[in-house]
């Protein structure tokens, strides 16, 4: 029998599906798009339903990826994308949402997504109902599985029992619910319905009031949570430290030193953002220059959290409006709760950092802290004071000004282990609970402290000399010694005391001393309770693959292996015929430049790194010194026609002595323009890039775009050049370019279209773009898990960057068990030389990458102008280990599960708490 259904002529609600539905045994659904479907089904009467209710859904998911977790992830993203917590806050909603729960926790309704690029958005609406006598009846129409479209729209509905319309549908669910793409409902978003039937709004007040403030309160909703793969364990538990600590009297006094790619900069925001919460106090964010926009970008984006960048002439918000400044006090009047400075506004001593001098603080986080620095750390520090650099010497002026300070690096020890005592004594200073008073041990005699630590000086054994180094300070308590609480219920020491009297030891009883010694013997408490280890946060990752989790039995981070080309010398590409002339006449000028100009060599270094770079970025460098002299630009106007009021060459930083080209320096440069000019269009790197792209690597290696690949260099204009040479070569595939200011976009079959950096994530995100040429700008805080190929077409100045780069994909949510890296290099070049180098001297430069300072950046300077052996002297000034390494690793803490709590901040509370400026 056919029946024709109308809304126009019946609710469809009660004159279709309720009345059909009694007496149902089972219920199979082809249904409209994944979130309304799951979401409103619940507020139709299918709990009567004596056996299963099926639904087949579309979804955004990508039918590339393979990986359940993956596939759970982008199911859980476009989930919250849908704000279902905003959508369905009235109590009618929540009940809905209770009965849905029910109903998929019980399993009773089975719920599958199918991506719908595979077969298109899935407008075919139909169901097959089964009756317990065994009976069927079949449907199709417009109408979608909603309380609107059963109830509100315009629908139609064709009815037809009969075996051949029956069999016919049940054939079409069949084949979508069995089909290959198809994936179960993902445990987040069931988990989250049940969350969001419990939601309820906590004001920002009634937490701020509370004894134990819930972290997960002014979490779960954050961005990082519901869009992103939210926080791992260990930095869940820095944040809860941090901020546990922050309530204290004394405030939270933390080095953070986890290895370069653990995302220190989300758990210094997340602890800044409940800091700003729990307090009234600016908080002030001093990190490099290069980093300020970046870390603006990223708390908004991952925790919904507003802030200002001074940037030297007025403050300018998360929305990029700008502040006029009305002079250097402007700066006392940020515009929100958080500002962002640069390291650079301390170094250069200027008038408004001296201001902030004069603001007291919730909170003061320094990223990138190791350049805060003395200038001879080589001397015998317990002789010598510390020739500090200005930003150490700020540093340890403002830290009498904030509550909590929290410092980050992952090398704290640069050149010798006195520099992670520079960073302890500022966090210090006012608060005795970190080095002790001006009196301690840890503080007198700072490098005889540490060689304890470190083993190389054995720990005094008189009972004097050990209850100085124990008393001053003695170590607050907390839940993981027990120990030291004992010790302080023994001596009855209120929790906020730190120091001790030298009598207080022996006026102990015998057992409580006996206690004390027992700690103290063979080196327990220098090694196991020094400040150093109570304060340092140090993780690596390493540690963490390798560390399993005793909540899950599964390691804390999924070991992601990392597959390396390009480190043997096979692999180094050829420096031949006009490159090897180009070469050549580029250290010919390098060459004349430091011999007569001292400290040229960076600059004219230079030059030799970009050449190594691409033929592009070498002809750009050599025009712009050419453009230094009148003689120079004539040069170029009348043999390469350049025109100075159309193309503006601009200027590179130089002191007044190297721009004064001679002679033969100026031919030097016009030779080397011209081999450049000439080669530009035929750059072997960005060849090997397009063989390795199409044709992978050799042997049984794929072709990496099917992968997904990221390509960084630390120049724009090779950047910028090799995506337009990738566009040109690829037909319609799009190549996109991710680089600072507003110079990101899109290249498809050589047309550019700029775009945002956010459309280009997204882009990423959907598979839309699966080859992505970066600047450094890239290589923090972009998550680029659908990509699992890297390629570096240039080696960085400073070797960390390549831990930075490798950590856009060896990251959580990778698609692959393993990633590819292919570094490039041309044979003999400055490159080759530094890895040789760094490589013979410190055990594999893959390995050492993320690990080592900032002071190697000389050594390219060295091996470029042919001065090998200073090289490794500053190499060998390198500590042989790194005495943070494993003692100060240490299993995170359980914490709470953050993303499931029911309980929220009101939104608009916290909005208007951080949008708040300075008083």
């Amino acid at each position: 029998m056919i029946n024709r259904y109308s809304s126009r002529l019946t609710k469809l609600d009660e004159g279709f599906l309720n009345k059909k539905l009694k007496n149902a045994r089972n219920y199979d659904r082809i249904a409209g798009y994944f979130c309304s479907s799951i979401l409103e089904v619940a507020g139709e009467n299918i709990e009567a339903v004596s056996g299963k209710v099926r639904i087949i859904c579309n979804s955004n998911l990508e039918k590339e990826d393979v990986d359940i977790a993956v596939k759970a992830q982008q199911m859980k993203q476009e989930w919250c994308e849908y704000g279902p917590e905003e959508k369905y806050s009235s109590p009618a909603a929540q009940d809905r949402l209770s009965r849905l729960y029910r109903l998929l926790a019980s399993g009773k309704l089975e719920v599958r997504v199918i991506p719908d690029e595979v077969y298109g958005l899935m407008h075919g609406k139909a169901g097959v109902i089964t009756y317990n006598d065994g009976s069927k009846t079949s449907f199709l129409g417009s109408i979608n599985e909603t309380k609107s479209a059963f109830s509100l729209n315009y629908e139609l509905v064709w009815e037809d029992n009969s075996d051949e319309a029956v069999k016919w549908v049940q054939e079409e669910f069949d084949y979508f619910w069995n089909n290959k793409y198809a994936v179960n409902l993902c445990d987040f978003v069931i988990k989250d319905i049940d969350r969001i039937s419990k939601r309820r709004i906590v004001p920002l007040h009634d937490w701020r009031e509370q004894n134990d403030e819930k972290i997960g309160e002014a979490a779960a909703e954050t961005p990082v949570f519901r869009t992103e793969f939210g926080l791992w364990e260990h930095q869940k538990y820095f944040v809860e430290r941090a901020f546990r600590e922050h309530q204290k009297p004394g405030g939270a006094r933390l080095l953070l030193a986890d290895q370069v790619g653990l995302g220190k900069t989300v758990q210094l925001a997340m602890s800044a953002k409940l800091m700003a919460l729990y307090g009234d106090k600016p908080i002030l964010i001093i990190v490099p220059k290069t980093l300020v926009f970046q870390w603006q970008d990223e708390m908004m984006s991952l925790l919904d959290m507003p802030s200002a960048v001074w940037n030297g002439h007025g403050w300018q918000d998360e929305t990029g409006y700008f502040y006029q400044s009305e002079g250097a006090k402007s700066i006392l009047r940020c515009p929100r709760r958080v500002g962002i400075i640069s390291q650079g506004l301390v170094a250069r001593r200027t008038e408004a950092a001296d201001y902030l001098k004069q603001q007291t603080y919730e909170c003061i986080i320094v990223d990138e802290c190791h350049r805060a620095r003395r200038r001879n750390a080589t001397k015998d520090p317990d002789r010598n004071r510390a020739d500090a650099n200005y930003l150490l010497r700020f540093l340890n002026e403002i830290t009498f000004k904030t509550k909590s300070m929290l410092l980050a690096t992952a090398t704290p020890v640069q050149v010798n282990t006195i520099e992670a005592f520079d960073l302890l004594n500022i966090l210090a200073l006012p608060n005795e609970k970190v080095l002790g008073d001006r009196y301690s041990k840890w503080r007198c005699v700072p490098q005889t402290m540490l060689d304890m630590v470190c083993g190389e000086k054995d720990v005094p054994n008189q009972e004097s000399a050990m209850w100085d180094i124990m008393r001053d300070p003695l170590p607050e308590r907390s839940k993981d010694t027990v120990v030291i609480n004992s010790i302080r219920d023994a001596l009855d020491v209120p929790d906020d005391k730190y120091v001790l009297g030298p009598e207080v030891y022996s006026e102990a009883r015998p057992s409580t001393r006996e206690k004390i010694r027992s700690l103290y013997t063979a080196g327990d408490f220098v090694h196991n309770y020094n400040p150093y280890l109570r304060c340092i946060v140090r993780r690596t990752r390493d540690y963490l693959e390798n560390t399993i989790n005793p909540e899950t039995g599964e390691p804390y981070l999924k070991k992601i292996e990392v597959k390396l080309y390009g480190e043997e010398d096979r692999e180094a590409l050829e420096l031949r015929g006009y490159l090897r002339q180009a070469y050549e006449l580029a250290q010919q000028f390098c060459e004349m430049i430091s011999a007569r100009v001292k400290g040229g060599g960076f600059l004219s270094t230079l030059i030799l790194k970009r050449i190594g770079s691409t033929i592009c970025a070498g002809e750009s460098t050599a025009k712009k010194m050419l453009a230094w002299t009148e003689e120079g630009r004539k040069i170029l106007e009348d043999e390469f026609d350049v025109d100075f009021e159309d193309d503006d060459l601009g200027e590179i930083d130089q002191n007044s002595e190297v721009k004064d080209l001679k002679p033969e320096e100026i031919d030097v440069l016009r030779d080397l323009v011209k081999v450049l000019s000439l080669n530009r269009d035929n750059d072997p790197k960005c060849n090997r890039v397009l063989d390795i792209l199409t044709k992978g690597t050799g042997g049984r290696d794929t072709p990496w775009m099917k992968s997904g690949c990221i390509l960084f260099s630390q120049y724009y204009d090779s950047a910028h050049f090799l995506a337009e040479y990738l566009s040109s070569q690829l037909s319609d595939v799009n190549i996109g370019l991710y680089a600072g200011g507003d110079k990101s976009g899109v290249f498809l079959n050589g047309q550019f279209e700029k775009k945002e950096k956010d459309d280009i994530k997204r882009a990423v995100k959907s598979h839309e773009i699966r080859i992505l040429v970066g600047t450094d700008a890239a290589s923090e805080g972009l998550n680029l898990q659908t990509l699992s190929t890297l390629i570096n077409l240039d080696l960085p100045w400073n070797p960390t960057r390549l831990e930075q780069r490798k950590g856009r994909i060896q990251r959580i949510g990778q698609v692959s068990d393993t990633v590819r890296i292919y570094n490039m290099r041309y044979k003999d070049s400055v490159e080759d030389k530094v890895h040789k180098v760094l490589s013979g001297r410190l055990n594999g430069i893959y390995n050492m990458f993320g690990q080592i300072p900032d002071t190697l950046e000389d050594v390219w300077i060295d091996i470029a102008t042919n001065n090998e052996e200073k090289a490794k002297e500053r190499i060998d000034m390198i500590p042989k280990k790194n005495p943070f390494k494993l003692k100060y690793e240490e299993r995170p803490g359980k914490t709470e599960d953050w993303a499931s709590c029911e309980a929220v901040l009101d939104k608009q509370d916290v909005k208007q708490q951080l949008l708040k400026g300075w008083k």
